[in-house]
């Protein structure tokens, strides 16, 4: 059974950093692309940031470029989303998504249960 937990959310002020984390188990980490999507309060799901299975490629959104940086330890399991200068606009529900290639793509076949990001003064 695929397994994907995210943690790290909470309040920050703007301008401040978080790290997310995202843990998965059930399917073979390194072999896939995964990605980050957020869901801001009344709005739909919108695409933050991907990487490729080895790390090699990785793309962001235009909103979080130049101030998230996606990375993975695939001796871990682990997909990270470093999010630094954040604003409140960056308010949402996080959520980790494995993809269903080794490269990267739009599309996702399963997502975590989210952990909550608070920009806030």
């Amino acid at each position: 059974e695929v397994q994907l937990v995210e943690s790290g959310g909470g309040l920050v002020q703007p301008g401040g950093s978080l790290r997310l984390s995202c843990a998965a188990s059930g399917f073979s980490f390194s072999s896939y692309a995964m990605m980050w999507v957020r869901q801001a309060p009344g709005k739909g799901l919108e695409w933050v940031s991907r990487i490729s299975s080895s790390s090699r490629d990785t793309m962001y959104a235009d909103s979080v470029k130049g101030r998230f940086t996606i990375s993975r330890d695939n001796a871990k399991n682990t997909l990270y989303l470093q999010m630094n200068s954040l604003k409140p606009e960056d308010t949402a529900v996080y959520y980790c998504a494995k993809t269903p290639s080794s490269y990267l793509n739009e599309n996702y076949d399963y997502r975590g249960q989210g952990t909550q990001v608070t920009v806030s003064s």
